[in-house]
Order: structure tokens, then sequence, then C-alpha cells
């Protein structure tokens, strides 16, 4: 029997081989890849250098540089929907305070807005569409005269018109030039419910827009346009080619609940047949106020904007409709020839 040191020494031997052996296949191996490595080398160099002789005889077209364009054929205009401020109207929490506030708030937003258009298109004009109710009268429901920080007399010639120059003084340092259509709301009436005496240009909105024509009278840069006579409910804003805009209050709108859209569909629709006929101005778009909720729709080809106040908590909404709105209005931005372009709600709850 052999011994343990024997056993030892040939396990070492057999140990010793089968590493010289692996060893060589080691070394074998590497010679292959090597060659291999060799071969892949020698075609990618052959490729790159067919690449290159081939671009050196390909007359590559360069790149144009972008044309930006500084003319003014891009051009878009500012629509600005001012309507329902309900001047001197208080409630939990709205007051002449507040509204001043939010007004001169909706002017900053309009130009940061604006700003950003900008950056695509060259923005001089803002239309200011007065959608009427920018005062709250005194006698236009029962009790609200408890319900009100201000004569009619100082919303029309005190707090109605500092406010608002505020507002159009800020759009004049920012526009080369300011468009006003102002129209009237039915808070606006006098004698309250028992106006149908009074001639229909007495209204205390088409006062305070006068008004505010006579603060500007020297001012080239801003012009009024505030419908008296026959047309003295409606204006049109012909801000060019396919850029009409019908504005009217919206309190002649009929409807069910509170939420009148077959009326306003029956109206628009109407008015659009007797623009027609040539019995009164064409238009393409639709603006109007008076309900509080802020909403847009389509009535055939016509789009309607029917703006917000900026009112907020309102305790008649509640109790008789179930619903209020939150206080914003419209800013929109139109392209003659073209059309509105961008629409924004804009919010005043922080105002």
């Amino acid at each position: 029997m052999a011994s343990k040191d024997n056993i030892d020494e040939l396990f070492a031997e057999a140990e010793s081989l089968k590493i010289q052996a692996l060893k060589a296949d080691n070394l074998r191996l590497l010679k292959q890849l090597d060659k291999a490595k060799n071969k892949k080398a020698d075609l990618i160099e052959a490729l790159l250098e067919a690449v290159n002789t081939n671009l050196r005889t390909w007359d590559k077209p360069k790149i144009p540089k972008p044309t930006i364009s500084k003319k003014n054929k891009d051009e878009e205009v500012a629509v600005a929907i001012l309507s329902d401020v309900q001047l001197a109207k208080v409630t939990p929490d709205y007051s002449t305070e507040v509204a001043e506030a939010r007004v001169i708030e909706y002017a900053n937003k309009i130009v940061t807005l604006t700003n950003l258009q900008r950056h695509a298109h060259t923005v001089k004009k803002c239309a200011v569409l007065v959608a009427g109710d920018i005062v709250e009268g005194e006698l236009i429901f029962p009790g609200q005269s408890h319900l009100i920080d201000a004569s009619l007399y100082n919303q029309v010639t005190v707090d109605g018109p500092r406010i608002l120059t505020k507002f159009f003084d800020i759009l004049l340092a920012n526009f080369e030039e300011v468009d006003v259509t102002w129209v009237i709301g039915n808070h606006g009436s006098l004698g309250g419910r028992a106006r149908k005496d009074y001639h229909p240009d007495s209204n205390s909105d088409r006062m305070l827009g006068k008004i505010m024509s006579m603060v500007y009278e020297k001012e080239k840069r801003i012009t009024w346009q505030i419908p008296t006579g026959d047309e003295h409910w409606f204006g049109i804003a012909d801000l060019g080619k396919k850029c009409r805009f019908f504005i009217w209050h919206g309190d002649n709108v009929r409807g069910h609940g509170g939420f009148p859209w077959y009326g306003f569909g029956k109206k628009l629709l109407g008015w659009k047949a007797l623009a027609a006929a040539k019995l009164m101005p064409d238009f393409d778009y639709a603006v109007a106020g008076h309900f509080h909720t802020p909403t847009t729709m389509y009535v055939n080809d016509i789009r309607l904007w029917v703006n917000g106040s900026t009112e907020s908590y309102n305790t008649y909404a509640q109790e008789q409709l179930a619903s209020m709105g939150r206080p914003c209005q419209y800013l929109l931005f139109a392209k003659p020839g073209q059309g509105v372009t961008a629409e924004y709600l804009v919010n005043l709850e922080d105002a």
C-alpha cells in the first residue's frame, strides 16, 4: 500500500499538470483574441477612411439661420374684458376698497400676461371692452341701499374715476394704444325698477364712461366709444378682419334657474340674422357680463364669452341660485385676419 506522502505527491503532480494545461489554453485564446482585435481594428480603420473620403467629395448644403421677423405681420391685440365691478357693493368680503384692489390687480395681470405673449408676438394695442355694471346703483332691487358703502354720486364722480384712472394709467404705461368700447349695465339705470320714464341715455355707467373720456381728453393714445341713442345698449369693437366683437351687458337675456345658455343662443342667432339683413352691424365674437359666472360657448360660428365679476361672496346668488362665482375677468388676444388666438381667465381672488 502506498504511503500517505506518495499519494500527496501524486495529487500535487496532477494539479501542476492541470494548471499548466490551463495556462497553455489561456495563452492560445489570448493570441486568437489579439488576431480578432487586429482584424476588427483594420475593418474599422478602413470604414472610417471610406467615410472620410466620401465626406470630402460631398457638397453638403449649409443649414439656414432662423429668420426672426421684426415686422408687424404677426402683431396681436390684447383684449381686456372689464365688467360687473359693482362698485360700492358690500358683502361679507367685498367693498369699494376690495373692488379697487382687484381692478388694479387686473390691470397689472393684463400687463404680465401680455409680456408673456410678447415673447412670440408684437402686442402694441390693448382694447378694453367694458361690458357694464361698473357701478352698483342704489335702487336696482329692494333693500339695496343697505348693501352699499357709497352713494351713486360718489361711485360716478369720486371713487369710479379714481380707480379707473389708475387702471387706464397702468395700461397706457405698457401699451402704445388703448381703445375703449364702453357699454352700460342694468345697475347703472336711474330710478331703479321704475326707470321707464328716464331717457335711454340716462345711465350712471354711461356717465362714468363719459367722465373717464373727459379725464383722458388730452391723451391722444386712448380712444373712447360710448354708444348712445338707438344703439345705446351695445357696442362693436372692430379690431380688424375676423376680429369684430359685439359687446352688451346681458341683462336682456332670459333663462331658467340662472343659467340662460338657451337665451344667449336665441339672442345671438337673432342678431346675426339681423346683421345679415344689414339691419345692425355684423360681428365675429360676442362678449357679455351680468351673470357673474365666467363661461364660454359656441353658437354656430359665433364664440361668446360671458365675463365674471370682481365681486366674490354674494348672498343673493347663494340663496336664489345656489351658486357663487369667484372674482375673475377674461383677457383675450386676437390677431387681425385670424381671430382670437389665446384666452386667459384671470383670477383676482388674492387681491
